[in-house]
């Protein structure tokens, strides 16, 4: 596989699970109803929307905005609006404020994971590292 599809599967993988976190986060009684098959289904039609209008974006020049932290978030909030918006109507009283929601979650679940993942998830690794060394002293 060449590298730029292995960048495009990586990049669908990570633009699948984020809307579909969002997704699940945002909906009316999501977390009451965790485990219903019809919250998971429209979640993860919405993050299977997503992440394939990502992978189209790759051949397009919004590509280099996949570069950039905050253009990233921007563009992954944006597409799971799209991605909400086909996947189920709304929930709430105001027409869109469900999709819009979700996708400002999701732009922020991006630009948080870009923050902890980057470098091979160096500030995750470290933090673990100065906890264990904080409970190795205190033993």
């Amino acid at each position: 596989m060449s590298s730029e599809w292995k960048h495009r599967a990586v990049l669908f993988i990570k633009r699948f699970w984020q809307p579909t976190s969002a997704c699940m986060t945002c909906m009316p009684g999501s977390w009451g109803n965790i485990m219903s098959i019809a919250h998971w289904t429209i979640a993860l039609n919405t993050g299977l929307l997503t992440g394939i209008l990502a992978v189209v974006l790759t051949f397009t020049p919004a590509a280099r905005l996949f570069k950039n932290r905050y253009g990233n978030a921007l563009i992954v909030g944006l597409l799971t609006m799209l991605g909400d918006a086909y996947a189920h109507p709304n929930h709430y009283g105001p027409l869109f404020l469900e999709h819009v929601i979700t996708g400002v979650i999701s732009g922020l679940l991006t630009l948080v994971a870009s923050y902890l993942f980057e470098n091979h998830a160096r500030r995750i690794r470290a933090t673990w590292a100065r906890i264990w060394a904080k409970l190795a002293h205190r033993a």
